[in-house]
C-alpha cells in the first residue's frame, strides 16, 4: 500500500507497486496504468520498458521528479496535463493546460463522423471548437480527398491545433480560422462537426475537481441548461450547408430532444439522437437535404 514517502533505492517494480496503493487511497480509477504511464514519462520509455527492467532502481533525480509529478496528481492535475500529450483515435498530441482535453467520448464522434463522409469525391468539412484540434487532424489524416476548416474562438487553442496538425503531417490540408462559431466562416460545407460546450452552467460546481479546476470553463459551460451555446451553433448551419450535407453534434446525456428540435427548427432534416457506448445520449445528426 502508497504511502506519503517514497524509500531509497527502490526499482521500478516496487516503486509502481506503491504508487498503486498511492493513487488508489485517491481513488483514481486506473491507479496502476497511471502509474506506469507517469513513471514512463519520468524515465523518458515507454511502458513495454518498465515490465523489459523492472529490477532497475531510480536515481535521485528521478525518484524526486517522480515524486513531484505522483503528488501533483493525487492533487487532481490531469494526467495529461502531467505528460503534455494525449493518444487519440491511435494518434499523437500535444496538450496544455488552457486548452480543453479531449475525452474517449469524443473518438465516438470522430468514427460517427467518418462514416457520415461521402468516399467518391473531394470533400470539404469543419470542425468547429477545434481544441487540441483532435477532431480536424483525425478527418484530414483519415479522409485523404478532404480539406478541413478547423475554428476556434481562442487563439491558444488554435495555435496548439497548429501544432498537432504539424505533428501529424497534416497541416497543409487544415485551415485554422480564429472565429466565435460562424462569424467568420463563409462557404458550404459537406460535413460539420463540433463538440460545442455543454455543461449547464448551474452543473459547474459539481464537476469533479481535476476538470473543474483545470480545465477551461469556456470550453465546459454551455449556459442555462447547457444549450445555450448549442442552439447558437443550430440556427446557424442551414447557411453552411448544401444539399445532402451532414452535421454532427456531441451533446449532454438528457438534451437529445431539445438539440433535435433546434435543428429541425433551423431547417435541417432526418435529426436523430445517437447514445454512446455507455448508453447515454452523446450524440445528434441531422442532414440538409
Amino acid at each position: 500500500m502508497g504511502g506519503s514517502r517514497l524509500a531509497a533505492n527502490w526499482t521500478v517494480r516496487e516503486i509502481l507497486k506503491w504508487t498503486r496503493g498511492y493513487f488508489k487511497g485517491a481513488s483514481i480509477a486506473q491507479p496502476r496504468l497511471e502509474a506506469e504511464i507517469l513513471l514512463a514519462h519520468v524515465l523518458e520509455v515507454d511502458r513495454l520498458h518498465l515490465y523489459l527492467s523492472p529490477d532497475r532502481p531510480l536515481t535521485l533525480d528521478e525518484r524526486s521528479q517522480f515524486r513531484e509529478v505522483i503528488k501533483k496528481r493525487r492533487a487532481g492535475v490531469p494526467l495529461q496535463h502531467l505528460t503534455g500529450e494525449v493518444f487519440f483515435y491511435g494518434l499523437r498530441f500535444r496538450v496544455r493546460d488552457d486548452v480543453f482535453i479531449p475525452r474517449p467520448e469524443t473518438e465516438e464522434l470522430l468514427e460517427r463522423s467518418l462514416r457520415l463522409a461521402p468516399r467518391d469525391r473531394d470533400i470539404s468539412c469543419l470542425d468547429l471548437g477545434t481544441g487540441t484540434g483532435v477532431i480536424a487532424v483525425c478527418l484530414a489524416k483519415f479522409l485523404p480527398r478532404a480539406t478541413v476548416t478547423a475554428v476556434d474562438v481562442s487563439s491558444e487553442a488554435l495555435l496548439l491545433a497548429k501544432d498537432n496538425a504539424e505533428l501529424n503531417e497534416v497541416s497543409h490540408r487544415i485551415r485554422f480560422v480564429r472565429s466565435n462559431w460562424f462569424e467568420r466562416i463563409d462557404g458550404e460545407f459537406d460535413l460539420i462537426v463540433s463538440n460545442p460546450p455543454y455543461i449547464a452552467e448551474e452543473d459547474m460546481a459539481e464537476l469533479p475537481t481535476e476538470v473543474r479546476e483545470y480545465e477551461p470553463h469556456r470550453a465546459l459551460n454551455g449556459g442555462k441548461g447547457g444549450l445555450e451555446e448549442i442552439k447558437l451553433l443550430a440556427r446557424g448551419l442551414r447557411g453552411h450547408m448544401h444539399s445532402d450535407s451532414a452535421v454532427l453534434f456531441e451533446i449532454g446525456d438528457g438534451q437529445g430532444n431539445t438539440v433535435v428540435e433546434e435543428m429541425t427548427d433551423a431547417g435541417l432534416a432526418e435529426a436523430q439522437v445517437e447514445r454512446d457506448f455507455a448508453d447515454k445520449e452523446r450524440f445528434v445528426i441531422a442532414r440538409c437535404l
